[in-house]
């Protein structure tokens, strides 16, 4: 087993929440090879955790998991602390390590799928497989017929390819005593994908796409002379956003699960 946190590692034992192991190291509750431990200590493979005297098998045996959360707006769809706003990872603070599947602009809301099963994130992501990905906008400009009708047959757009960091000026150097960084951005124009939009109200449109271009619903109607003021995703594939409030999740599984694992070719 690769080293990992020790409160992770009670709660994906199942022994605990993250927030329950954190308490119980505080109390001095959980030993390491007859130790108390210390917060954020790492465990592996050889290691002899207790948690009150009563030892916890060091082996994972991690339990598939595939969560739908609603995210809210403003949190970011990363499993690093990088950004200034705060992480989905640590915001469902859920009992097993998650990773999402795919992303969600920082500014958009809606339906995001976490899983700790590898085949999944890659069947799901891979735009070539052509999964469908449902979305509600609201634009901040009158829709028209034309506007609609050029969404659903591919807009041409500039997305980027490539960030590149070089060594900023001289002076700049001289100046914060270390050798500072800018960034390049590059950029390619794509025609998107033919897809199938559905006027709801006069500033509201539902799209289905097939592909998943970086802002990509954004790119296209900021392209068209419109800005997006409010997107919400309600759909992945089979599995929809249903009756989920901001900030919850729940378990994809029994029929639901089987249905997007057949679409997947995991089973027959």
């Amino acid at each position: 087993m690769e080293n990992i946190r020790i409160n992770k590692f009670l709660s994906e034992k199942g022994i605990c929440s993250r927030r329950e192991a954190d308490r119980l190291i505080t109390e001095g509750r959980v030993l390491i090879n007859g130790n108390i431990c210390e917060p954020g200590q790492k465990v592996g493979s050889g290691d002899i955790v207790t948690v009150d005297n009563k030892k916890v098998d060091i082996e994972l045996e991690v339990k598939p998991e595939l969560v739908a959360f609603y995210k809210p707006r403003g949190i970011v769809c990363t499993t690093s602390n990088r950004d200034r706003a705060r992480n989905v990872i640590d915001y469902i603070d859920y009992d097993a390590r998650l990773f999402p599947i795919g992303r969600l602009d920082k500014e958009s809301e809606g339906l995001l799928l976490l899983t700790n099963r590898g085949e999944l994130v890659n069947l799901i992501n891979k735009s070539v497989n052509g999964h469908e990905k449902e979305y509600i906008v609201r634009c901040e400009r009158r829709l028209t017929d034309g506007f609609l009708r050029k969404l659903s047959q591919g807009v041409d757009i500039k997305i980027p390819i490539e960030n590149k960091t070089g060594a900023s000026s001289e002076n700049n150097k001289r100046n914060t005593g270390r050798q500072a960084e800018t960034i390049i951005r590059r950029y390619k124009h794509v025609i998107t994908k033919p897809c199938k939009v559905l006027k709801i109200d006069d500033y509201t449109f539902n799209i289905i796409l097939t592909q998943g271009l970086n802002r990509q619903i954004r790119r296209m109607c900021a392209a068209l002379g419109n800005n997006v003021l409010k997107l919400k995703r309600v759909r992945i594939m089979n599995i929809v956003l249903g009756d989920l409030k901001e900030g919850e999740f729940r378990q994809v599984e029994g029929r639901e699960l089987k249905e997007l694992e057949k679409t997947l070719g995991l089973i027959k």
